[in-house]
């Protein structure tokens, strides 16, 4: 758990200003970022000064500040100390030289009045220090409440006053309430797609703040003298929950007062507003950036040049973190140094998309203008100006100028110029109205209003597309004023709704909009119209669960179950209760308990149906201490056949109070089953091999699919908002097709490209993103504000580079190069790096003091190998170059730094890791160390290192994975403790140590001429064991993996499989050996299935010639009316390699999964398991081995046991034999 301190002394001398007198102070403010223990880093920030109060009238006052002084600290307590920060120094005393005038009227302070230069940073400091000015002390009362206006807003405080007769004065201390502001200075940014749970916010909170002030007045004969005044504000921040934590007060000494006679000019000043803590239009910098903002287009030029050269070979991971730095400058562009910015480059495809990629994060009215002035000049393609609004719009700030401004991008003509890129705008601003109006209460109509009338059109002129779009836009939005709208197109509600396309009925409301009032009434009545499609009502169904309803409604919903006729919805309703029932997220919480006691209702009815239904599938966890959690639901719908009419999943993110709605994709499949229907009559039951066979000619008859409606539709939501939504037609599937067919000629786009991998070509693609920036920024009484602020940035790259030699090259048709030897060279590189900060402390445009997590996690894949392709004659080969050095494909690495900045000395920023090395840092300590069981435990700094490799030296490649993790003062009370520390993971390719040098791995895979075994025979494979042969027919496919070093002999491994069938028997023989003049290790594999189905046959043998292991294998089949289906399984084993002998788990396992067990003396050297299908939704298992019996009856079954009491059939398996030797 971080901490941060802020501690203020200030002598006054007289609490009520007297306009006729010059009041003289000493003042001190110290902020500590950390997390008071000895051996651990800390930040520090320490403001010295004079200042003086002038009366200019009664209730008019003249604030001067001098003798500036700042130190900073970085280091260890108590064994560090403050260092003079010169340079910011000098740049506050010049602005807090500026005289402040403000107003004192009854002990409030208002209307303060600065000189215009003066920075907002420095205004808010003045409003810490006037805030001392500010108390309430009533007399006749020792304990009381007042809501009060000051830095932190209007918050309530709690005084107590205690009394001191001997001295004359009385000890007040004040406590702030700021956590329940009614007007709170506040703020946050980048959360509203995150909504506030309650039942969350009960289980803890990862952010508790106290404010504490403590005065001494001492009575006069003019008044109350404040003698003594001291602030404590501490603030407690984790990741995770914040179970207590001690705080300690700081030493307190008097500082002298003085009267004097000096009277200031103030010069020309403007209003500042008043005690609240202001902050800037655009917010502070980001915080983990503090870099020179002067001039920003050369810098930005620079940037963007830089960052584009180093990414085009690989993921520069060392400058992955400059995208900050490059969103910082754009962000105080002007909108002419934008438009500046793009005519210099926009002519260079690189420089272009970095720009246009991280412009989107100047995030107001600006970038705005410029892409409004892009789309009607037409100079980026659809496919620029889709990616670039669509990040724009979900990033910008959500006031009302940018709002209206993002509203005209709906009238502009190219925003319609193509689909995709309409339906982006369209959903884009639906999600921009959502964001605005969560701030914005009553959220007005006029912002809504082109969305309404978006599906008010659609309807009138029954356009399809048109009414999804506009529906799913004003999902998007939650607006409350487009209930009305939305009526209309419900079944029940409005009349011919039901005549309506179900894609159209089918649109559901966002996460946010079901919470609405009115939304479970409408949706509970869609559920219980049994006239209504069942995809209709199953929709319902899970909007209404979403909705979080009573136990009362979960009761009515049981009583529909307990009547449903459509098992569809009977099924999907079932499990969506099924799966909240076990749920453990807070939000579900009370639901939970509710669907419990339907699941006791419906599971004697319901319980038994299978996944041929609807279903849907619920996970989740939940951590209390680390408040973090996440949970994932995969739906799948279905109208009367067995292909689904939807598929979704969504996955959700639950943190601090908080519930994020990561990510949801959907199919609809309504055009594939409409083409399907009446083709294939058992849609409605069960597919067998040659229902596949019709559907593949189906789909392969692409002429005949229908045209004037989409086959699929896509969509994606992010964060709860539909981001993207595509038609996949069959005039698509068609384009496609024809594209890739023999036939297709020069017109053909594949036929382009072939042409140009013949010349040689080259392909570069990058895409920086800032994925999101989360920001709490809360005023101290010090008058800085502390942030705490999370950043996830990604920098992807592709590169690839490709040419090909085709003999001879196709002339007419791309059916030609089916008959032609083709050489293809490529190299490239595909990789990603993820850059995430966290912050907590003080964050200004002056400077930063605090603490920084920052994590980089790295992907990187390589690639450089030559094909070869004869098509004809069946034979590919391939080579690739071994690494010869280390190449790193993964890795992560986290560390925790105590980190000062500031403007006057960007360059020498302090940054420690907050566990500073030390020379006797542990080594090789035991995982248990690391990760103490004991709630009492607590360990030293402790340190594990972590190396191990697997060598393949044939091939000259070793693969390596190593580890390092350092922590320190781990408490089971703190979850934070044990992440805070270093991290490294990474895993690598090297070369093999003490390997022969190798040129080339070389795969080769030879056909052979004769038909290939199908594919239920290949699956057999699976299950079946092998033996030599004792022929050498030709095999169906050879394979070689070899390591090629002249002249030294090749070495490596070769397979061979043949097929050799009977008239009786399919006869599968597989021989993979190692190559080399003295290799003899082999493994041998032989399958034999009767083809009447009544019996197979397999065994594998491996080791020295096939001798040293061996396994069998014996299915056979069997009708027997009077006995129910099974499947008897006989194991058998001798020498086996120890991986091999799992029988010892077997007695822990089966407790778990709930089996009974037994001891009986069975056969030594064997496992016997039988199951038999005891219903068509059930089965019993008995398993026997040595020692003892497991069993278990009732079993329910993932599937139907299709045919139950009609066929029947007995599967006998599996005898391991002993080893043989030679």
């Amino acid at each position: 758990m971080w901490r941060l301190y802020l501690c203020l002394l200030v002598a006054l001398a007289e609490p009520f200003l007297n306009s006729k007198k010059t009041y003289e102070y000493k003042y001190e403010g110290l902020v500590r970022v950390g997390r008071e223990l000895p051996d651990l880093v800390e930040s520090a920030l320490k403001l010295r000064c004079t200042f003086k109060i002038i009366g200019e009238s009664p209730q008019t006052f003249v604030l001067q500040i001098s003798n500036v002084d700042v130190e900073d600290f970085n280091g260890l307590p108590r064994k560090s100390v403050f260092s003079p920060s010169q340079k910011l120094t000098k740049r506050l005393s010049a602005e807090f030289s500026q005289p402040v005038v403000f107003e004192f009227s009854k002990g409030q302070i208002s209307d303060i009045r600065t000189a215009p230069g003066v920075s907002n940073t420095v205004v808010n400091i003045v409003r810490g220090i006037l805030g001392f000015l500010q108390v309430t002390v009533k007399t006749t009362q020792s304990i009381y409440e007042l809501v009060e206006l000051g830095i932190h807003g209007v918050c309530q405080s709690s005084y107590t006053v205690e009394e001191d007769n001997n001295a004359k004065e009385l000890k007040v201390t004040q406590m702030v309430d700021i956590t329940n502001c009614q007007q709170p200075a506040a703020l946050y940014r980048g959360m509203a797609l995150a909504p506030e749970d309650k039942l969350s916010k009960q289980r803890g909170e990862s952010v508790v703040s106290t404010v504490k002030h403590t005065y001494t007045v001492k009575s006069t004969a003019d008044g109350g003298l404040i003698t003594k005044a001291f602030a404590q504000e501490r603030q407690y921040f984790s990741p995770f929950n914040v179970k207590g934590g001690n705080s300690r007060m700081l030493a307190l000494y008097l500082l002298k007062v003085s009267d004097t006679t000096d009277k200031i000019v103030t010069g020309q000043v403007q209003s500042r507003g008043n005690l609240m803590y202001r902050t800037e239009k655009d917010l502070n910098p980001i915080p983990v950036v503090m870099i020179n903002l002067n001039e920003p287009v050369p810098k930005i030029l620079d940037l963007v040049k830089r960052l584009a050269q180093a990414n085009i070979y690989q993921v520069d991971s060392s400058s992955s973190t400059e995208v900050l730095n490059l969103i910082q400058l754009l962000r105080v562009a002007t909108r002419e140094n934008l438009d500046q910015l793009w005519k210099q480059v926009s002519g260079n495809d690189e420089h272009r998309r970095w720009f246009l990629d991280l412009v989107v994060e100047v995030t107001d009215e600006r970038i705005l203008k410029f892409l409004e002035t892009r789309f009607k000049a037409g100079d980026i393609t659809a496919n620029e100006a889709g990616q670039a609004l669509v990040v724009a719009f979900n990033h910008l700030s959500a006031v009302p100028v940018s709002v209206a401004l993002a509203q005209e991008f709906l009238s502009i003509p190219f925003s319609k110029s193509q689909p995709l890129l309409w339906n982006t705008v369209v959903l884009a601003y639906g999600s921009l109205v959502y964001r605005y109006c969560v701030y914005t209460d009553p959220c007005p109509v006029t912002v809504v209003q082109p969305l309404l009338d978006m599906a008010t059109s659609g309807l009138s002129k029954n356009l399809e597309e048109g009414m999804v779009l506009a529906l799913k836009a004003l999902g998007n939005a939650a607006h409350p004023s487009s209930i009305k709208t939305l009526l209309k197109f419900l079944p029940g509600y409005t009349s011919g709704a039901e005549k309506l396309p179900t894609r159209v009925q089918r649109q559901k409301p966002s996460h946010e909009a079901q919470r609405q009032h009115g939304v479970q009434d409408i949706v509970l009545n869609l559920f219980v119209q049994r006239t209504l499609p069942a995809e209709i009502r199953m929709l319902a169904c899970m909007v209404l669960l979403e909705t979080k309803p009573s136990i009362a409604l979960i009761s009515v919903i049981s009583e529909v179950l307990l009547e449903e006729t459509d098992l569809q919805v009977a099924s999907f309703s079932y499990s969506l209760l099924k799966g909240i029932a076990k749920s453990c997220t807070p939000d579900n919480q009370h639901l939970s308990t509710a669907c419990n006691i339907a699941m006791k209702i419906l599971t004697p009815k319901l319980g038994h149906l299978s996944y041929r239904y609807s279903k849907n599938m619920h996970f989740d966890w939940f951590h209390d201490d680390f408040l973090f959690g996440t949970s994932a639901d995969i739906y799948m719908l279905k109208n009367e056949s067995l292909i689904p009419t939807k598929v979704m999943l969504k996955g959700k993110i639950h943190f601090i109070g908080r519930i994020l709605q990561f990510l949801e994709l959907g199919v609809h499949a309504d055009g594939i089953k409409e083409l399907f229907a009446g083709k294939i009559p058992q849609l409605k039951k069960d597919l067998g091999i040659t229902d596949f066979a019709t559907i593949m000619k189906i789909l392969s008859d692409w002429q005949n699919l229908p045209k004037d409606r989409p086959l699929l539709t896509a969509y994606a939501r992010i964060f709860g908002q539909e981001a993207f939504l595509m038609d996949v037609s069959g005039d698509s599937i068609q384009s496609i097709i024809k594209s890739f067919s023999a036939s297709a000629g020069k017109e053909s786009m594949v036929w382009q490209k072939i042409q140009d991998v013949q010349k040689g070509t080259s392909w570069h693609w990058t895409k920086p993103h800032l994925v999101y920036e989360a920001r709490f920024i809360q005023p101290t009484c010090l008058g800085l504000p502390v942030e705490i602020s999370k950043y996830y940035s990604i920098v992807n790259a592709v590169t690839m580079k490709a040419k090909a030699e085709i003999n001879p090259p196709p002339k007419e048709h791309l059916g030609e190069l089916l008959s032609s030897d083709i050489s293809l060279h490529t190299d490239g590189f595909a990789g990603v790096t993820k850059d995430h900060f966290v912050f907590h402390g003080i964050n200004t445009d002056l400077f930063q003091c605090g603490v920084e997590l920052k994590s980089k996690i790295i992907s990187a894949l390589p690639w450089a190998f030559d094909l070869k392709i004869n098509i004809k004659e069946h034979k590919y080969e391939m080579n690739l170059t071994p690494s010869k050095t280390v190449t790193e494909l993964f890795s992560v690495n986290s560390d925790v730094f105590a980190v000062l900045r500031n403007i006057e000395d960007p360059s020498l920023f302090k940054i420690t890791p907050m566990m500073p090395e030390t020379a006797d840092s542990q080594q090789g300590l035991p995982l248990a160390r690391i990760l103490p069981t004991s709630r009492n435990d607590q360990t030293e700094d402790s340190e594990v290192k972590f190396r191990q490799c697997a060598d393949a030296k044939i091939y000259g490649t070793a693969v390596c994975i190593e580890a390092e993790a350092k922590r320190a003062h781990y408490l089971h009370e703190y979850p934070l403790y044990y992440f805070l520390g270093r991290t490294r993971f990474s895993y690598q390719l090297e070369p093999a140590k003490g390997a022969k040098p190798i040129e080339k791995i070389q795969i080769q895979v030879t056909a052979g001429r004769k038909h290939s075994p199908g594919v239920s025979e290949m699956m057999n494979l699976t299950h079946r064991v092998f033996k030599n042969l004792d022929a050498t027919p030709e095999p169906v496919v050879t394979v070689k993996a070899l390591g090629l070093s002249p002249p030294a002999k090749l070495l490596g491994y070769e397979g061979v499989a043949f097929n050799l069938p009977t008239a009786q028997r399919d006869n599968i023989e597989i021989i993979v050996s190692e190559v080399g003049e003295e290799a003899n290790w082999k493994i041998c594999a032989n399958v034999n299935v009767d083809k009447s189905h009544s019996s197979a046959k397999a065994h594998l043998r491996w080791g020295a010639e096939c001798q040293t292991y061996d396994v069998s294998m014996r299915v056979s089949t069997a009708c027997q009316p009077e006995s129910k289906p099974s499947i008897h399984t006989k194991i058998n084993w001798g020498a086996l390699p120890s991986v091999f002998i799992m029988i010892e788990y077997v007695p822990g396992i089966s407790y778990i999964m709930g089996f009974y067990q037994k001891y009986e003396k069975n056969q030594e050297r064997q496992a016997a398991v039988t199951v038999v299908a005891s219903s068509p939704e059930t089965f019993d298992m008995r398993v026997k081995i040595p020692e003892r019996t497991i069993y278990k009856k009732a079993i329910p079954s993932p599937i139907d046991l299709v045919g139950f009491e009609a066929v029947n059939f007995t599967i006998l398996i599996m005898s391991f034999g002993s080893a043989v030797s030679c």
